[in-house]
């Protein structure tokens, strides 16, 4: 279980690390805040699928520790939306209300990245075990918010892209595989079989 937290920690916190010494070297390029934006909202991507990876994974090798980190790559991930957001909101809009509801109305793919951040910060506000007892099976109805936003997020990022959509397509082939893993494909299959066989 160390192990799998260490992990966890070193995949939301490295790239946090790297990015200070970027700031403090001054390596973000021609367009800084562009740079910003980018690398932030890349690791939230990243995370949210590392997030999304996890029931699968513990599936597959039959380890309980994937799902017991999921929740702080969760975590990781909303702190890396959260900063990709602070970052528009800081240096794109100064934190205007009206700029901000301007771009909502006039951009798709800042309403669409809007509406992922809405949608995970219920998530974020009950990722405690004490929300889990609380909201009880409530609690696992509201976290399946996390596939829609994914699925936002990366059409946010899809939307974004004007030229090369190499990168946010290899995200979306990702989330597509990681979403039809979900699939009860053998119940599926087998109801098929039966219903076919069926006089």
């Amino acid at each position: 279980m160390l192990a799998a937290r260490i992990a966890a920690w070193s995949l939301g916190g490295i790239p946090l690390l790297r990015l200070a010494w970027l700031v403090w070297q001054g390596h973000l390029g021609a367009n800084p805040v562009e740079f910003l934006e980018h690398y932030c909202g890349d690791w939230s991507l990243r995370l949210l699928l590392a997030t999304l990876a996890m029931t699968p994974l513990r599936k597959l090798s039959g380890r309980s520790e994937a799902i017991r980190v999921r929740r702080l790559l969760g975590l990781w991930a909303f702190f890396w939306v959260c900063t990709h957001f602070a970052i528009y909101l800081t240096f794109d809009l100064e934190w205007s209300a009206a700029a901000l509801a301007k771009d909502l109305i006039k951009r798709t793919y800042i309403t669409i990245g809007f509406a992922a951040w809405l949608l995970l910060l219920p998530l974020a506000l009950t990722s405690t075990k004490g929300w889990q007892r609380r909201l009880k099976r409530r609690w696992a109805q509201l976290h399946k918010l996390i596939y829609p936003a994914a699925a936002l997020g990366v059409l946010h990022y899809i939307w974004l892209v004007k030229a090369d959509l190499r990168e946010p397509l290899l995200y979306l082939s990702i989330l597509l595989v990681l979403l039809g893993m979900r699939v009860p494909w053998r119940g599926i299959l087998r109801a098929r079989s039966l219903s076919r066989s069926a006089p």
